[in-house]
């Protein structure tokens, strides 16, 4: 199976950290303006996802959502979550560890493609 989101294992051991402090997480890529570009951590609950947010995978076991036209732009790469050294965003968990979320990608293979294409048409048909 292709996931659409992956995590580095820097990355899932500062998910661990910051689940350990605050508890269970989420994930949200807004493509926005000011750091709207990086992927936000909050507090599961703690951010309402809209309704044209898309639930995209999940990394270290905490959802990762991908707004409406980030997903549109994006849908041809895998997202891969990154830590580097620096400040995230004023709002995301991580902002006091000195490390911050992120977002690589690469394109998707055609194979991975064709097999994204036909598992998400099967679960749209299971859906309707």
């Amino acid at each position: 199976m292709v996931d659409r989101v992956t995590a580095t294992p820097a990355a899932l051991v500062l998910i661990a950290q910051l689940r350990t402090r605050h508890g269970p997480l989420m994930f949200h890529q807004s493509g926005g303006c000011c750091d709207g570009s990086a992927p936000m951590c909050y507090g599961a609950g703690e951010f309402i996802v809209g309704d044209y947010d898309r639930l995209l995978g999940s990394i270290g076991g905490m959802p990762f959502y991908i707004s409406g036209p980030q997903f549109e732009y994006w849908q041809h790469t895998q997202l891969i979550i990154d830590v580097v050294p620096g400040r995230g965003g004023m709002f995301s968990l991580e902002g006091p560890t000195g490390q911050r979320f992120l977002t690589r990608s690469r394109l998707f293979t055609d194979a991975e493609w064709a097999e994204l294409q036909a598992t998400e048409s099967a679960g749209k048909a299971d859906t309707a």
